[in-house]
C-alpha cells in the first residue's frame, strides 16, 4: 500500500488540528456515535474535507457514518481485508474527484483566455467556478496548495488553485506579488510603511509584508504607476 500515516490523536480537537496542518487524504474515525462536536468543527475547515472512514463495534454507526459521507463503514473486530478494501475505495473516489478537478481547470483556462481582455479572473472554489472581476481583488494569500481571494464586499472565496498559477493570470500592470505568500492589487494600497519592516497595508485595513528580496523590484513596480 502506498501510503504514510501522519498522525493519530484520542480526542477531537487534537484530531481536527491535526486535519487543519496535515491535510491527510483520508481518516480512520472511532468516535462516539452521538458525538456531532467533530463534524461541526470539520464543517468549518476551509478546504477539500479527507475521506472519512468509520470504525465501530455497534453496526447500527453505518447509518450515521453514511449520513457524514463516509467512504465506507469498519465494524469491530477489524480485519486487514477490510482495511485494504476501504483504503482502495478512497483511492478510487480520490482518482476521480482529480481527474473531474483537471476537467474545471481546463474550464477555467479557457475562460480566461476568452476574458483576458475585459478584467475578470475566473475562480474555480470548492463547489463552483465563479468570474470576479479583478479590480474587486484586494490581495491574494497562498494557502498551501489553494489560494484564497480576498474581496471588496468582504467575501473571501477559495479557490483550487495554487497562488503561484495566478501570477500569470492576474493583470500585470496591477497585481504585484510583493512575498511568497501575498500578491496584492495596487489599487487598494493605501500606504507603504517601513517601520520594524517594509509593509503594505490596504484599503480594509490589511497589513502584509513585503519580503526583502522583492522590495526593489516593488519600489520600481509603483514608481511606474506614478
Amino acid at each position: 500500500m502506498i501510503i504514510s500515516l501522519l498522525g493519530c490523536s484520542s480526542t477531537i480537537e487534537s484530531g481536527v488540528d491535526q486535519i487543519k496542518s496535515l491535510r491527510p487524504n483520508v481518516v480512520f474515525l472511532d468516535i462516539p456515535s452521538d458525538d456531532n462536536y467533530f463534524f461541526e468543527l470539520l464543517s468549518k475547515l476551509e478546504f477539500n474535507l479527507p475521506k472519512l472512514i468509520f470504525i465501530s463495534s455497534d453496526v447500527s454507526n453505518a447509518l450515521i457514518a453514511f449520513k457524514y459521507n463516509a467512504v465506507d463503514f469498519i465494524s469491530k473486530p477489524i480485519n486487514f481485508n477490510s482495511i485494504i478494501i476501504s483504503i482502495y475505495k478512497a483511492i478510487k473516489l480520490i482518482e476521480m474527484e482529480r481527474i473531474y478537478q483537471e476537467q474545471k481547470i481546463n474550464t477555467i483556462n479557457s475562460i480566461n483566455s476568452s476574458t483576458q481582455n475585459v478584467n475578470y479572473v475566473a475562480i474555480s472554489s470548492l463547489d463552483k467556478i465563479e468570474l470576479i472581476q479583478m479590480k474587486d481583488i484586494i490581495f491574494c494569500q497562498a494557502d498551501g496548495k489553494y489560494t484564497n481571494f480576498h474581496l471588496t464586499d468582504g467575501r473571501k472565496i477559495m479557490s483550487s488553485r495554487n497562488l503561484g498559477e495566478y501570477s500569470t493570470i492576474l493583470d500585470a500592470n496591477y497585481f504585484f506579488r510583493i512575498h511568497h505568500s501575498y500578491i496584492i492589487n495596487l489599487r487598494h494600497i493605501s500606504k507603504i510603511s517601513k517601520k520594524d519592516g517594509y509593509f503594505c497595508e490596504l484599503l480594509n485595513k490589511v497589513t502584509l509584508p513585503i519580503a526583502k528580496r522583492r522590495q526593489d523590484d516593488f519600489n520600481k513596480f509603483i514608481k511606474l504607476k506614478e
